[in-house]
């Protein structure tokens, strides 16, 4: 396992980072504490979950499996705020002062821990300035509630705008942001990617295995198997699973055969490896998948690779529109 700085804060984080939504959701708190030890022993120092998922569960289950391995000290803890945390409460949500400070100490008792290495703002949200959000963050770490801040899925220009607006107040500023990006999804590669090697910011992409569609789980013409992501998907998620997905996995499956490597294997070795990228993260719902995922830092990709991959979906492009369908819109829609 290799270790990259995260943005210009000069820590370090695994290659890989270890997603933690399925814990204490669908996958129990038992398998998730092994899962958790597993990815540590493999070399993964880097941890991220969210107080939305699970309703606080994944971070309860996260925060448990860390005070018994005792291994707190030597993670890099990542967590997020925005997403809705009581039903009727139009102020348990967002990005405002008054929640963010509520939620991250909802978070620190959930954790179990003293401070959060990287608290993210899991969503940009326009009806509140971006000043009082990040006064209310640089607040937190003054304080030494949290050492980093981020961002997840905020347009290069919002991006942009924070850096202003903290260098103008003398406020810390966002040292990564996390969007989704994947070989079906490229559309980063615009302006994002760019924007963050020029800007010195973390990238650390979300869905690099485009939810599962990059597995080779789901075949054209085929039932998903039972307890996949995408078996008996509403209409909004069965869109996802269009016949251009499939023909890029189609392509794919011979590049990966010739490396003796799974086809997740190979989509998320070509996601850690493109130019820009910190950590991409994996988000196994069960060991097999750990261990599938950890694989893929041994997977080397050619210029060859690449260009082959481009010509099944072209730098900049994307093939589905997945979860635009889930989220609404949100700056990387089409």
């Amino acid at each position: 396992m290799e270790y990259r700085s995260l943005g210009r804060s000069g820590v370090k984080v695994s290659e890989l980072c270890l997603g933690c939504m399925m814990f204490g959701g669908k996958t129990a708190a038992a398998e998730s504490y092994d899962i958790i030890d597993r990815a540590i022993e493999a070399g993964i120092n880097f941890l991220d979950t969210a107080n939305v998922y699970s309703r606080g569960e994944s971070e309860r289950v996260t925060g448990e499996a860390l005070k018994r391995n005792g291994k707190r000290a030597s993670i890099v803890l990542a967590t997020k705020v925005h997403g809705t945390m009581a039903d009727g409460d139009p102020n348990a949500q967002g990005n405002t002062r008054r929640h963010i400070i509520e939620q991250c100490d909802a978070s620190l008792r959930r954790l179990q821990t003293d401070w959060i290495d990287l608290y993210q703002i899991h969503r940009p949200q326009p009806d509140v300035p971006i000043d009082e959000t990040l006064r209310a963050l640089d607040d937190l770490v003054r304080a030494g509630k949290v050492r980093y801040i981020g961002t997840s899925t905020f347009a290069a220009w919002q991006a942009v705008e924070s850096l202003w607006v903290a260098e103008r107040l003398g406020l810390n500023r966002f040292v990564c942001e996390q969007p989704p990006y994947n070989i079906v999804d490229r559309r980063i590669e615009r302006e994002l990617l760019p924007m963050a090697r020029t800007f010195g910011y973390g990238i650390i992409p979300w869905s690099p295995l485009a939810g599962g569609l990059l597995t080779g789980k789901y075949r054209r013409g085929k039932e998903a198997p039972e307890g996949a992501r995408f078996a008996n998907a509403p209409a909004f998620q069965a869109r996802r699973m269009t016949d251009a997905v499939y023909d890029v996995v189609d392509g794919l499956e011979p590049i990966a055969k010739e490396k003796g490597a799974s086809l997740s294997q190979l989509a998320l070795a070509w996601v850690l490896r493109q130019p820009g990228v910190t950590s991409p993260i994996v988000g196994p719902r069960t060991m097999e998948q750990l261990e599938d995922n950890l694989k893929a830092v041994d997977i080397p990709i050619t210029d060859d690779d690449k260009a082959k991959i481009d010509e099944l979906v072209p730098p900049g492009t994307n093939v589905s529109p997945y979860y635009e369908a889930s989220f609404g819109p949100h700056p990387y829609r089409v």
